[in-house]
């Protein structure tokens, strides 16, 4: 993704190590967070806890650029979704983060924020291993043990929130030793690893994370597996995998892992296409260069493969980043007359089309899969952006408003909207468009300027003023709470 706003990274380290010296100093760092609570309730209430969730998620966006691949982000949000449907969530709404970064790491954040890095892909072989990961996360959020730890330690929840918020910030940015860095001194500031979950939080996590999975038709022997993968990769590196800074992995938490499954009656999972699918899509976007990403999936396909179907996309991606049209073609034919509707190959050959300039069979081919599924994510968004760059500017503005509606906290869909109204000269839907991106992503200076901008151009036009300056009134709102 492209945002409208670049921050440099020393005034992100600036502006982090305020934070990370928070539960030093006692003080909010001219950050106030909602109130968790006072001394006598002893008790986080979930729409405290909702609160907290959409002042973080602005907070992290404000200085994480996210990524908007969007059949990522779908495959990962449909995931999500089953899992919570058979969690033990009361409030199953949940708001996904992606990260392209590629460490092994998830979070899940009060109020049903999921994080996930694009490296964790990398680590789980199969799906049931990625859902190990995110069921033990939605454990934790329904089992409040963030709120419950709170009650132990209410005068030191502000700034531990905000301590975790840099260190989760530093881990997405930089993924290195800065990550490594700064979670150590926020441990250490927070005294006895406040950060951390406790053991028996974590083992309640995993017993409930485990019943997900098994309610969800899950394999509930991934989540020993993944544990196992976990502890290797702390074993061949000197750095930690960045989950397991926050969720600590050992052998007797393996063991009590496997002892649980067996419980569960042995039978066969079937395997999960979509997942190894999307599994290529995240190490073709951490290799070098395409040509690089070609040489890897030749490789998988000519020796070992999780799945070779996904090694045969995974190469088709390759081959059209490289422009390798012709090849690409016939490496994704097969694919396509064995699964004609799969969106995955539905894209991968409307790219290869719109690669080629025929944009008109690409979007032929998305607007037929549009009538079948049109609600979809990832086929809503590819059908505007070849729209956009096709030159049909109106009719990519009807699709991107209409998939806003769907989708109003999804800041990409802002983004394109912005891009396509100011492509076809709509520069009043370009101030209120970018004004949501930058409100979902915490930037409230810009986004009061855009409807200010915006303010101007609807002169005399009443009622979309009155709409404009109730947006205006909403954003002085957040600042006041928020101190953003």
């Amino acid at each position: 993704m492209k945002p409208f706003f670049r921050r440099k990274l020393f005034s992100i380290t600036i502006s982090l190590s305020a934070l990370l010296l928070a539960p030093q100093l006692g003080f909010a760092a001219n950050i106030d967070l909602p109130e968790l609570g006072d001394a006598s309730s002893a008790v986080v209430s979930p729409q405290q806890e909702r609160a907290l969730g959409q002042t973080w998620l602005r907070m992290y966006r404000s200085q994480v650029a996210t990524f908007s691949d969007p059949q990522l982000y779908t495959y990962l949000d449909e995931l999500l979704s089953t899992l919570a449907q058979h969690s033990q969530l009361k409030d199953r709404h949940l708001e996904l983060i992606l990260v392209k970064n590629a460490s092994m790491n998830a979070f899940a954040v009060p109020g049903g924020v999921v994080g996930v890095h694009t490296g964790l892909f990398n680590f789980a072989e199969n799906e049931a291993e990625l859902a190990s990961v995110l069921s033990h996360e939605l454990a934790h959020l329904s089992q409040r043990h963030f709120a419950r730890s709170v009650e132990k330690q209410q005068q030191n929840s502000i700034p531990t929130m905000m301590a975790m918020l840099g260190s989760l910030v530093l881990a997405a940015t930089a993924g290195g030793d800065a990550g490594l860095a700064a979670l150590t001194a926020t441990q250490a500031a927070a005294l006895d690893s406040k950060l951390r979950f406790s053991r028996k939080n974590e083992q309640e996590a995993d017993r409930i994370g485990m019943l997900t999975m098994a309610d969800a038709q899950l394999d509930p022997n991934a989540m020993a597996g993944m544990f196992e993968r976990m502890l290797r990769a702390t074993r061949y590196s000197r750095r930690p995998p960045e989950f397991l800074l926050t969720h600590p992995v050992t052998e007797s938490r393996i063991a009590d892992s496997r002892n649980r499954a067996v419980k569960y009656p042995m039978r066969q999972y079937p395997e999960a296409l979509d997942y190894h699918l999307m599994r290529a899509r995240a190490l073709m976007v951490h290799e070098t260069t395409p040509q690089q990403a070609v040489a890897r999936f030749d490789s998988e396909l000519e020796g070992d493969t999780l799945n070779y179907d996904a090694s045969r996309y995974g190469l088709v991606l390759a081959l059209t980043a490289s422009d390798q049209l012709e090849r690409a073609q016939e490496a994704l034919l097969p694919l396509l007359q064995n699964s004609p509707d799969k969106i995955a190959y539905v894209i991968a050959q409307a790219d290869i089309e719109a690669a080629d300039e025929n944009y008109t069979a690409a979007l032929s081919r998305l607007k037929q899969q549009l009538a079948k599924q049109p609600e979809n994510h990832a086929l809503n968004l590819r059908y505007a952006e070849l729209l956009m760059k096709s030159g049909n500017y109106p009719l990519s503005e009807e699709i991107l408003e209409a998939h806003a509606k769907r989708r109003p906290k999804n800041d990409y869909v802002w983004y394109l909207l912005a891009e396509v109204h100011g492509l076809a000269g709509n520069i009043l839907s370009v101030h209120t468009a970018r004004a949501e991106y930058f409100i979902l992503n915490g930037v409230y200076d810009k986004a009061q300027t855009q409807l200010n901008n915006a303010l101007k151009l609807a002169k005399g036009n009443y009622h979309k003023t009155a709409l404009l300056e109730e947006r205006v009134k909403d954003i002085h709102n957040m600042r006041e709470k928020n101190q953003l």
